[in-house]
């Protein structure tokens, strides 16, 4: 009998069908990548933010674990399935605090030059808006954003979880980051 963990697709599965002590197996193998995520996107937000990446991977994880109609293919597709949650808790929240202002702020890069003022709520709803508007245009590619920004999966990760080549995925970035830039760029001015 081998002392490795268990796979995280297998545990993912048992969740989903019940099983005793799954839940409790799972959340120490990805409690510390979603905390990771989690608190990539909060350090970006302005300093008396009161939602903590603790208190995001738990709403997040709850989240995750009552997803019934869902059939986990692997971990990317799981953290893939995060990042969606946390997008929306994140947005509900700052829809909860937002202003009437839009406000400009520090900047973030979401990767390769793509800078994106993200520490007002107004800010974050206006990527959010952004995406929207992207994914009404071109589905895969707000889907590739998704799995690229907000769960912080690598190329190869999301092209796993699309089932799409590397390098499409790398062309859908470009032109996601390239649009999403110009759009935020516009809203702001």
């Amino acid at each position: 009998m081998s002392d490795s963990p268990p796979d995280v697709t297998i545990l993912l599965q048992a969740v989903q069908q019940g099983q005793d002590g799954a839940l409790d197996q799972l959340l120490p193998l990805v409690y510390d990548d979603l905390r990771q995520v989690a608190a990539k996107h909060l350090r970006h937000e302005r300093m008396d933010h009161t939602l903590q990446p603790t208190a995001l991977v738990h709403e997040a994880f709850l989240r995750l674990v009552d997803q019934r109609n869902v059939n986990w293919q692997n971990r990317a597709h799981f953290f893939g399935v995060a990042a969606q949650l946390m997008r929306r808790i994140l947005v509900d929240y700052a829809r909860r605090v937002a202003t009437a202002k839009r406000g400009g702020g520090r900047l973030v890069a979401l990767e390769e030059g793509m800078d994106v003022p993200t520490d007002e709520p107004e800010t974050l709803l206006g990527i959010d808006e952004a995406l929207t508007a992207l994914g009404e245009m071109d589905p895969r590619a707000a889907r590739v954003v998704e799995l690229r920004f907000y769960a912080g999966l690598t190329v190869e990760e999301v092209a796993e979880v699309m089932q799409l080549s590397s390098a499409t995925i790398k062309r859908e970035w470009a032109t996601a980051r390239a649009w999403l830039e110009a759009e935020l760029q516009r809203n702001v001015a």
